[in-house]
């Protein structure tokens, strides 16, 4: 959590620096660490938790997609598997802006499969492939995010 807040303040000084020049994975990575630290401090309440990731989630999706869409309007779903999001991360994202807020736990789960997309996608390669190598305890924990998501998914309709 130190190590954490410690980073979350490198990147603030570099936000104020470079502004809007900022790469939108630092951004996003930096929002979606805030939460988590909020969430260990215990110092904010379940909704309050749901508010502040549903904010970093959905400005994830719509920042990470916006660069691919085209003067035509290409569908979120259609954006997100090109670049490989989960396709229950951007249902998540339209439950958040449009329909009742999920459960605490599914905004938790969405943010730690999206930041293990950040650290596949962005991260690996700003700082070396050796943040991919995955144990196969690893792997087998994504699934079961994966698989638990598309339960609660389903849940929602």
């Amino acid at each position: 959590s130190r190590l954490q807040q410690e980073a979350l303040d490198r990147v603030s000084a570099w936000k104020s620096r470079y502004g809007p020049k900022m790469p939108l994975a630092v951004d996003c990575t930096a929002e979606l660490i805030r939460c988590k630290v909020l969430d260990s401090s215990g110092r904010l309440k379940s909704h309050e938790l749901i508010l502040s990731y549903g904010l970093a989630l959905v400005r994830f999706v719509n920042l990470i997609t916006e660069r691919k869409q085209k003067m035509v309007s290409i569908p979120l779903r259609q954006l997100a598997r090109e670049v490989d999001i989960p396709i229950w991360v951007v249902d998540l994202r339209h439950e958040l802006t449009h329909g009742k807020l999920p459960r605490l736990a599914l905004c938790r789960k969405g943010c730690d499969v999206v930041l293990d997309w950040l650290r596949k996608t962005y991260w690996s390669r700003q700082l070396g492939n050796n943040l991919c190598e995955e144990s196969e305890d690893e792997e087998e924990e994504q699934e079961e995010v994966v698989a638990n998501a598309e339960l609660d998914n389903d849940a929602w309709e």
